[in-house]
């Protein structure tokens, strides 16, 4: 089976990212593996802690597992936002491919010098395993928003500046790097006037910026918060050097409006796996649509 590290270099190589979505249940790991499996493109799932906690962070492993080994499938685990060291070390005896230390509410000295720690624990106990390290806090809710996260680094002097971003994986040694550049984590929306609903406003990304960090660095460029970002800005970002995007809110949205569905449709239905079904071809259409623009194969 071939490595993450060498599907993240292979995007690299072919401007193109690696989808990666999050679960908490069967339902999200169902949809998102089966719209993978039928684009035969590679794919991430992540848990924050959270989900972890939730799901369990050993049971997250055997499923993923059994998938790739059944179907010889690049299908990849990532514990996503983990703040403490202890979490680190559990995720990786658990057996994950990828850890993210987020030390991004930390100040820049604390971020670099915990992030560092991170990196030397994972190493200690598996070079194999790929550390991740954030700049620049982008809010930490994956959520339907009304207004911009308190703190969040959207104004072009917060952002992450390249002499930053070679400083932080110089110093920490980091294998990945998720810059703030102008994403935000969850989906600021607003009600639109023509049918009542809701469309986001996320503001734009900082395409320039992205070029100059990927520039700037050897470390592949993770994008988070892409959840409420434009195809366009999403095709901008891949082609100046972003190799993976994290999707959570609007997989979220699609699975809970999908459980209502099902509800909706069978109020007297007791059986789960049946009133879960639109949920599970909700997120599964989220996650194609975006493959498919990830890769390029719209």
């Amino acid at each position: 089976m071939t490595s993450l590290l060498k599907i993240i270099g292979e995007a690299r190589k072919n401007k193109t990212a690696i989808g990666h979505f999050n679960i908490s249940d069967l339902a999200g790991l169902k949809a998102i593996f089966e719209a993978a499996y039928a684009l035969n493109l590679p794919v991430i799932i992540g848990l924050s802690e959270g989900e972890r906690e939730f799901l369990g962070p050993t049971q997250a492993v055997a499923l993923v597992a059994s998938l790739r080994e059944k179907y010889n499938f690049p299908i990849f685990l990532n514990a996503d936002h983990t703040h403490s060291l202890e979490k680190i070390k559990e995720a990786v005896e658990s057996g994950y491919d990828a850890v993210i230390f987020d030390g991004s509410k930390l100040s820049w000295e604390e971020n670099i010098r915990e992030t560092k720690k991170a990196v030397d624990l994972v190493r200690s106990l598996n070079k194999q395993i790929l550390v991740e390290g954030e700049i620049g806090y982008i809010g930490s809710s994956s959520e339907i928003l009304r207004e911009l996260p308190k703190g969040a680094a959207v104004s072009p002097e917060d952002l992450t500046t390249p002499a930053q971003a070679e400083e932080f994986v110089k110093k920490t040694g980091v294998d990945l790097l998720a810059p703030a550049v102008g994403n935000i984590h969850g989906m600021l929306v607003r009600q639109s006037s023509s049918d009542g609903g809701f469309e986001s406003i996320n503001p734009r990304l900082d395409i320039k910026r992205i070029a100059a960090i990927a520039k700037a660095v050897k470390t592949p460029l993770v994008l988070h918060g892409g959840s409420g970002t434009s195809d366009e800005d999403f095709v901008s970002a891949i082609s100046s050097g972003v190799s993976i995007i994290h999707i959570n809110t609007e997989i979220r949205v699609a699975w809970r409006r999908g459980l209502e569905e099902g509800l909706k449709k069978n109020p007297e239905e007791i059986a789960p796996y049946k009133i879960l079904s639109p949920a599970v071809e909700a997120v599964k259409t989220i996650v194609r649509n975006r493959l498919k623009l990830f890769s390029s194969q719209r």
